[in-house]
């Protein structure tokens, strides 16, 4: 885990190393996150994961979410080969976070088109990169809730 308020000291220890950021809410982990996961530890040498706080998660996805608290849903994370460290936002979009980590490379999944992609001006504008990587199709939480619910 990567305290918020140290993300500043961070990218000045690894300054060398490629550092790539993903976020999201992973309230319930499944193989569509892995995939992402494993790709975007690919485009360098140290993945941070933004994880949207409980707070956070409630506000996005409403007041039956999140399903799996931040505390386990980060250890859950960590745990995984292709993470280096997560950090936990309150906020709605990873902004602050991204600001403060000043990551080489940003990725999310191909549902977002290049200009939803939060941070990704700020990422460009300092030279780093925006990769957006093919979705799973038929994975999302939503839809596992959906599947459990019939």
């Amino acid at each position: 885990m990567l305290p918020r308020d140290g993300l500043a000291r961070f990218r000045e220890k690894h300054g060398k190393e490629k550092i790539v950021f993903t976020n999201g809410c992973f309230d319930i982990l499944h193989r569509g996150h892995i995939e992402i996961l494993a790709q975007a530890k690919s485009f360098g040498d140290i993945l941070v994961v933004g994880l949207n706080s409980d707070v956070s998660v409630t506000r996005l996805k409403g007041a039956s979410r999140p399903l799996v608290g931040e505390e386990d849903r980060s250890c859950v994370l960590a745990a995984l080969e292709a993470v280096d460290y997560v950090v936990v936002f309150d906020e709605d979009t990873p902004l602050e976070t991204i600001r403060a980590l000043e990551p080489d490379v940003l990725v999310k999944g191909d549902e977002y088109n290049h200009e939803e992609i939060v941070g990704s001006r700020f990422v460009e504008e300092r030279g780093g990169r925006v990769e957006r990587v093919p979705m799973r199709k038929g994975y999302s939480t939503t839809s596992l809730l959906e599947k459990i619910r019939r």
